[in-house]
């Protein structure tokens, strides 16, 4: 055997180091796709828990989901029908009330869903394959689709069967459902380490969003009220949130003062907030 043959077989791999550096450089170039893989099985099966958990439990499932808004809304147009012989807009007392109880909707299942992501899956956050990120993830999005279905039904069957009279305008309805889950999962991701750390805060908070349904705008226009009302009410993001939705219903009403960056700004500042606090505490929080 040549001695230069023989000299390169004792060397190997460990001596030139090419097939390790190429094996080290695989595996590097893997572990992100690794990761990105077992974070979406992680996320899918929370999702799949919390479509059991939430609607598989009980006679009806999903229909509840639908049924639920939908009375509200029925229930609301026909107390304001006795009061008013002609809705604010429009000729639909059904579809100006559904235009603030969507959005509002929205706001409302993804702030309770995110606040309460940790909670929900503490158990399976043991596991090492499971982290808090995941939870938070498959509850906002599980809740967000849920609700997006809700809406396009209820919204669908009050055009097909009601002479509504409308122009659909699906940007600006596009963008104040996007804003109303932004603003709810920013609120709701806030409240997730103020909720598990200071249980008191959860019932003050409760009560303290229940005046939201009369203060954002959902039974009346911003317009109607008297000036000193509306210089109150323009700082709740939701009442920017819902007259956008009316926008894209209703092609003759112009909400000129709604501000899309305040909502932004109120809704991406306590996200930011929560998220860090979240990170930082949530090992505390598991054992609490």
């Amino acid at each position: 055997m040549p001695t230069g043959e023989t000299s390169k077989d004792l060397r190997g791999p460990a001596a030139t180091g090419g097939d390790g550096a190429r094996l080290r450089s695989a595996l590097t170039d893997r572990r992100p796709q690794v990761l990105r893989y077992r974070a979406f099985r992680a996320i899918t099966a929370l999702m799949l828990r919390e479509m059991s958990t939430r609607y598989g439990r009980s006679p009806g499932g999903y229909i509840w989901a639908v049924l639920d808004p939908l009375g509200t809304i029925l229930l609301l147009s026909l107390a304001m029908s006795f009061l008013v012989t002609i809705p604010p807009l429009g000729v639909s007392f059904v579809l100006f009330k559904a235009t603030g109880m969507m959005p509002f909707g929205m706001y409302g299942s993804l702030s309770g869903a995110a606040s309460s992501a940790i909670s929900f899956s503490r158990p399976l956050l043991r596991y090492p394959g499971v982290t808090w990120i995941d939870a938070l993830l498959a509850r906002v999005v599980m809740n967000f689709l849920t609700t997006l279905l809700v809406a396009v039904l209820i919204f669908g069957g009050i055009l097909l069967w009601s002479d509504t009279r409308t122009l659909l305008d699906l940007p600006k309805i596009f963008l104040a459902i996007t804003l109303a889950a932004l603003f709810g999962t920013g609120i709701g991701v806030c409240n997730i380490f103020f909720f598990m750390r200071f249980p008191a805060w959860e019932h003050t908070w409760a009560i303290l969003n229940r005046p939201m349904l009369l203060a954002s705008g959902v039974l009346f226009l911003y317009e109607t009220m008297p000036r000193m009302v509306q210089e109150v009410l323009w700082y709740n993001p939701l009442v920017h949130i819902i007259s956008l939705m009316r926008e894209g219903f209703y092609p003759m009403y112009h909400a000129d003062w709604v501000s899309v960056p305040f909502v932004l700004i109120s809704a991406l500042v306590p996200l930011a907030a929560g998220l860090l606090l979240v990170r930082h505490h949530h090992v505390d929080l598991l054992n609490l």
